[in-house]
């Protein structure tokens, strides 16, 4: 079979997405390969059709014990004889994978990088013929990742212990240039194919929330939510615990995930969220990574990630079938302190040398810089993010919270100068501070430590007394961004640049977007032509899928229900022209779902009869 043949009988696609072809042609040419593309975009397929086409096994080195076991489930469903080697396998299957793999039967095996230089796994490769080494999320490789492991740093050694040197084919839904640089470098890719396929995720709707009380605007957020699952990141163990609480007192059936929960506590509350079992996982970003859950329809930031890189990725987990799905930050001030302390704090167990570190720490404030710029922007999100990873973005995007927000622009002239002014005079004070500090100065603020530090005296005190909190906190934000005001690293106060100088005594006037205050247009919603339809399919779908003991998106994927709703197959040949469906699952379930859609039929034209 060809590589379309194969791609429609074992996936149920009729043609191949961009970049899939060029990548997976290329590896079947014996050449290297570099892919970055975006989470949803189809990583998978570009090495499992090679596998499908070359002789002997294919090695999937991943570090994510979650995305092997939901991977080698889907392959199973499709027809493909695949496996994994992983922690958590019982030395009985241990030993059954090794026999099957031996034996020539295994296709696809995935294998945690801890276990590549194991003296019994260089044992099983030594018998084995191994066309292809595939590295997922192989950014993991590089100190600038935003994810490094040690552990990748294993592949080159391992690649280099087998007999033959096979095709190596590394994989990463974002990576910068520099990032990009040493994955080749490190993994030791030669003359590789290197493919970006673009950034842009179309059907996920970017927002920044700025809420006086993020709980509240959390359920706000969750009551509106229409069908799917959710996921609420937050950036410390305490915040899962607390919103997680929250959202239970509040009646939503939420479970939680951190590293500091048992792994059996761990893998409960995972497998609870991927077989529907609950509606909203509040988590650390230790969750997430390589989950393969289709119908996750929004994906809610409680507190502001340290970097694009992680919230693209971890906002990315959303809409993987393709349809419309929400990617919502609440900001607030506090999150860059918490952000900032995480980074002061990180990267101290690695081996990097004092200057490595150093420049690595450095690194990550200016991607914590650009995540702020990010939160504050009153520009078009997503051509924020495409700009960050270098692809060129037009300014309006229709699909985001700043592009259906109504702005106008306001002359911030004045109340700019008594921002740099307060500023100036804590400086001649001997003083510096932050946001929050400086808002409550120019708002008059009574509060216990500003009276205590005499800062009422200040003659900058209650100069913008009156005014929204938020607009003043804004407008701060607006001169960080246009570099009148420079963030002191190690205590993140404000400290005014020379641009700052030049401006306060020149008589340039100085504009600013700020929303109107009106209600918001709302985002696309997700589309289901029969509801009706789809609620019975999504019923046979959960019942299949139980029986199996495997996530209801292994059996069909939202996407591939939505389409039998609007396209209602009652034919083979319709059946397996729906995206999603191939020979081995058209022939398991299409005559139980074509049933649903015949009887559906039915009764609706009796109903009009």
């Amino acid at each position: 079979m060809d590589k379309s043949e194969l791609l429609k009988k074992y996936f149920g696609h009729g043609s191949f997405r961009r970049g899939q072809e060029e990548i997976i042609d290329s590896i079947l040419a014996g050449r290297d390969c570099l892919g970055v593309m975006p989470t949803g975009a189809g990583k998978s397929i570009c090495f499992q059709i090679p596998a499908l086409m070359l002789g002997g096994v294919t090695i999937v080195i991943s570090p994510l014990i979650s995305l092997m076991k939901d991977q080698v489930e889907a392959l199973t469903q499709s027809g493909v004889s695949a496996a994994y080697i992983n922690s958590t396998l019982s030395a009985g299957e241990y030993r059954r994978v090794f026999d099957m793999t031996a034996a020539g039967v295994c296709k696809i095996l995935y294998v945690a990088p801890e276990r590549l230089l194991t003296e019994d796994f260089l044992g099983l490769c030594a018998r084995l013929e191994i066309p292809l080494v595939a590295v997922d999320e192989s950014h993991c490789v590089s100190h600038w990742g935003q994810d490094f492991r040690p552990s990748y740093l294993k592949i080159p050694e391992f690649v280099a212990a087998l007999e033959k040197r096979p095709v190596l084919a590394a994989f990463t839904a974002t990576a910068t240039d520099t990032v990009k640089a040493d994955i080749v470098k490190i993994l030791g890719l030669i003359d590789p194919f290197s493919l970006t396929t673009g950034f842009d995720r179309q059907n996920l709707y970017f927002e920044v929330r700025k809420p006086r009380d993020k709980d509240e605007e959390l359920l706000s957020i969750l009551r509106g939510a229409s069908g799917g699952s959710t996921i609420v990141y937050c950036s410390t163990r305490k915040n899962v615990e607390s919103v997680c609480g929250m959202l239970c007192d509040n009646g939503f059936n939420a479970e939680m995930y951190h590293a500091g929960m048992a792994d059996r506590e761990r893998k409960r509350t995972q497998e609870d969220f991927i077989y529907d079992r609950c509606g909203v996982m509040v988590a650390t970003n230790a969750f997430g990574m390589g989950i393969d859950k289709s119908d996750v329809s929004l994906v809610v930031h409680y507190n502001m990630p340290k970097d694009l890189e992680s919230y693209y990725q971890e906002a990315g987990r959303a809409g993987r079938d393709g349809g419309p799905a929400r990617c919502i930050l609440l900001y607030s001030g506090r999150d860059v302190n918490v952000a900032e302390f995480l980074i002061e704090n990180s990267h101290e167990d690695s081996e990097l040398s004092p200057r490595e570190l150093a420049e690595v720490r450095k690194r990550d404030k200016e991607r914590l810089r650009q995540m702020t710029f990010y939160s504050t922007s009153t520009s078009c999100l997503r051509e924020f993010i495409l700009k960050y990873f270098g692809e060129k973005a037009p300014n309006y995007c229709g699909n985001c919270g700043n592009c259906v927000t109504k702005f106008e622009t306001v002359d911030v002239t004045v109340d700019a100068k008594k921002i740099l002014s307060c500023i100036f005079r804590l400086k001649q004070r001997g003083r510096s501070s932050g946001r929050v500090l400086i808002a409550d100065i120019l708002l008059g603020s009574r509060s216990e430590r500003l009276v205590r530090w005499s800062l009422d005296k200040l003659s900058t005190y209650g100069l913008l007394k009156g005014e929204n909190r938020s607009r003043i906190i804004s407008i701060i934000d607006f001169l960080i961004r246009e570099e009148y005001i420079e963030i002191e690293p190690e205590h993140s106060t404000c400290q005014l640049t020379r641009k700052a100088d030049e401006f306060v005594k020149s008589r340039a006037t100085l504009l600013m977007k700020l929303p109107k205050e009106e209600e918001k247009e709302k985002p696309n919603q997700v589309y289901e032509e029969n509801p009706e339809l789809m609620k019975l399919l999504k019923q046979e779908r959960f019942k299949l899928a139980s029986a199996m003991g495997v996530p209801a998106y292994v059996v069909f994927s939202d996407a591939s229900l939505r389409e039998m709703s609007a396209k209602m197959p009652v034919t083979e040949d319709e059946f397996l022209k729906i995206s999603g469906v191939g020979s081995r699952k058209a022939e398991r379930y299409g005559k139980t779902f074509m049933g649903i859609i015949s009887e559906f039929k039915r009764e609706n034209n009796k109903e009009k009869l």
